[in-house]
């Protein structure tokens, strides 16, 4: 039930973003921005479903931003292992310095998608945890959009795939939440409920990235006319799927 709620609230989010691209929301009484580009000669060349795509990964990106920082917080020493430098330049490096490394990191020798966020649960894995499993959802969301960040009327996209990263980034969050060493205590720490501390931020911002794609994905399907084939597996023994 929880899980639900988590989807629905996360669809709500991103159609008052999609409404905020056209419109000047307002979404329980504060003003969505508006995407700086809404203006340009580019819009010319795109469709409602391009200017879709473009707000769907970049809020999902913003999402990463928060849960890598969130992670590092949380898993100090992490950020130890790669850096000295505080968090947020070291955000900023992943994400605003992609021009640079195209999201290959040699400290993760190079890994992305699945197999980085394999490498983050790996028992011999010494190194920052943090990065390959934010690296790893990332570059799976980019591969899944045609390694491209900006859409246009000429790019076309499967809405299989960007179903399937929606499953995957389901998996990615229970593995995020379970996997432990074999002291038994988490590779990663993030949320927690005790009998004083109720932090559900994780999973909220896990909830609101799973409802942009999944939405994105139906209304893809809905345009092409194409079936989306609905895997059904238990979280528990999920595998990643192909996307």
């Amino acid at each position: 039930m929880k899980r639900f709620y988590l989807y629905i609230f996360g669809l709500l989010s991103f159609s008052g973003l999609i409404c905020g691209c056209a419109t000047n929301t307002t979404i329980g009484g504060k003003s969505i921005p508006e995407r700086v580009d809404r203006s340009s000669a580019s819009q010319l060349m795109k469709n409602d479903f391009d200017r879709m795509a473009d707000v769907e990964l970049y809020e999902n990106s913003q999402s990463l931003r928060t849960l890598m920082t969130k992670l590092y917080k949380r898993n100090p020493h992490e950020l130890a292992k790669s850096t000295s430098d505080p968090v947020e330049k070291m955000v900023s490096w992943v994400f605003d310095g992609a021009s640079q490394h195209q999201f290959q990191f040699k400290e993760i020798d190079n890994k992305q998608d699945t197999d980085a966020i394999f490498l983050a649960f790996n028992a011999n894995y010494q190194g920052d945890r943090v990065l390959p499993f934010i690296v790893g959802i990332h570059t799976m969301l980019l591969k899944a959009h045609g390694n491209k960040s900006e859409f246009y009327l000429t790019d076309s996209i499967n809405p299989q795939s960007i179903y399937n990263v929606a499953r995957n980034i389901e998996i990615a969050a229970w593995k995020l939440s379970t996997s432990r060493d074999l002291s038994g205590k988490l590779y990663l720490l993030s949320n927690e409920i005790n009998t004083t501390d109720h932090n559900l931020s994780f999973e909220r911002e896990f909830g609101k990235m799973i409802g942009r794609t999944d939405l994105y994905a139906i209304s893809l399907a809905e345009k092409s006319q194409r079936l989306i084939s609905r895997v059904m597996q238990s979280i528990a023994t999920a595998v990643f799927l192909p996307f």
